[in-house]
């Protein structure tokens, strides 16, 4: 009788191993996110159909679409960023793989020279905690309790005088949307 019943208990053991291996092996990369592509993504293969001194605009528009962007003070510099991401659990997204190609085109719209970059040209940009103070936001207490006086006046909604209507025609334009002068009865 006792044997039935240690088969129950190993059995039982043997199911909770391995749904604790599952539950470890949840959190591995086998079961992770998948990459997320962003950007222009070009191929190679398409980028290198492009001489420089040969192909045009038109070429690279056919070719690579319309860039990502241009360059800030020469439109004749185009740029296609593509990137993979993945994400990290409470962080920002990990970058996989990161492409840029670099068009640069003379004034008549003939190419001059393509460079590509990838990840190991690009730089690590640190973020600084500070915050830049805007001027008029930091009042001391002085500044508060002066910056409130004149501003109460309980004569304001007294005979129509806060209401919107005809310009002190003798209209009285009371109820909702009329600064707030309210209803009267």
């Amino acid at each position: 009788m006792k044997q039935p019943r240690q088969h129950k208990i190993s059995r039982l053991r043997n199911t909770c191993g391995a749904l604790a291996a599952v539950i470890a092996l949840s959190g591995c990369a086998v079961f992770g996110p998948t990459p997320t592509p962003r950007g222009s993504l070009i191929e190679a293969d398409d980028y290198n159909q492009l001489i420089p001194g040969a192909s045009t605009r038109a070429d690279a528009l056919d070719l690579l679409g319309s860039p990502t962007t241009k360059g800030a003070f020469d439109d004749n510099t185009w740029i296609y960023i593509s990137m993979s991401t993945y994400l990290i659990p409470m962080d920002f997204p990990g970058i996989g793989k990161q492409q840029v190609v670099v068009l640069k085109f003379d004034d008549a719209g003939n190419l001059q020279s393509l460079r590509t970059l990838n990840k190991k040209d690009s730089r690590s940009v640190a973020m600084i905690n500070s915050i830049t103070p805007t001027p008029g936001t930091k009042i001391n207490i002085l500044q508060q309790i002066l910056g409130n006086v004149g501003r109460y006046n309980p004569m304001q909604n007294m005979m129509g005088a806060g209401s919107a209507g005809a310009g002190g025609m003798g209209m009285n334009n009371q109820g909702p949307g009329h600064f707030g002068s309210g209803n009267s009865l």
